[in-house]
């Protein structure tokens, strides 16, 4: 789950793009710590909330929710990266990779309108801010890679750098949908079977394999929403 994927933009906004006029993000959990969530069941709620923000007929929304487990595969991804073990995967219309999704991740899709010049690049430098900072709330020194998308704890001594949180979007009609994937308490076996992200020179690792400690869902979900309303997630503010 890396990179991005666009198509032609020109939908309205649900309010005007400066900000003067437009509704706070908001953040849905969808049963989160109530249950998983089945991908097609998630996949089918971005798409009618993604029309429906590309209408104008509704706000900005983040949702975070923890998956069932699976593999999901963005269109850059080869027939070496899936699965050796023949397990299903489900194709999808985001940019980057193959990654895995399950239990102990905290998964988040925002559906935001970003603001004209649309610079999607930008976008996802806003999203692995946000995911950096809650990392670092958390006791997890986490940062960008050159070249590589997503959020990394750096190289130290033994251990090459690794990948904390995964991002693979989508924006069409000037709306983001998929989004990102945090490890928290991840049982990182999923990740053994494919080549995450396309990615063969780094490792994969989860917050709680970092801090020494039980990281659940729940709390990085509560630090992530109290500091969406300052992460600028449209591209709202002056540059």
């Amino acid at each position: 789950m890396a990179g991005v994927s666009t198509t032609t933009h020109g939908g309205s906004a649900h309010g005007p793009v400066d900000g003067t006029a437009r509704e706070p993000l908001a953040v849905e959990r969808v049963r989160l710590g109530e249950g998983l969530v089945p991908y097609a069941e998630a996949w089918e709620l971005q798409r009618r909330l993604h029309a429906e923000r590309a209408a104008g007929e509704r706000g900005d929304v983040l949702l975070l929710l923890e998956h069932e487990p699976v593999y999901t595969a963005g269109r850059r991804t080869n027939s070496w990266e899936r699965p050796t073990d023949g397990t299903p995967v489900v194709d999808v219309d985001r940019g980057g990779r193959i990654t895995w999704h399950g239990p102990g991740q905290l998964v988040g899709y925002p559906i935001v309108g970003l603001a004209e010049p649309v610079d999607v690049v930008r976008y996802v430098r806003r999203v692995e801010q946000l995911l950096i900072d809650v990392c670092a709330e958390l006791g997890v020194e986490a940062v960008r890679v050159a070249e590589r998308t997503g959020v990394w704890v750096p190289q130290d001594g033994q251990r090459p750098a690794r990948k904390v949180a995964a991002i693979g979007v989508r924006v069409a009609r000037g709306v983001t949908m998929h989004g990102f994937a945090l490890n928290c308490d991840t049982d990182l076996a999923g990740f053994s079977t494919i080549v995450p992200c396309g990615i063969t020179d780094a490792g994969v690792t989860s917050l709680t394999a970092e801090v020494g400690r039980r990281v659940g869902v729940a709390e990085a979900a509560d630090l992530l929403a109290r500091r969406v309303p300052d992460a600028d997630l449209p591209g709202l503010l002056p540059r």
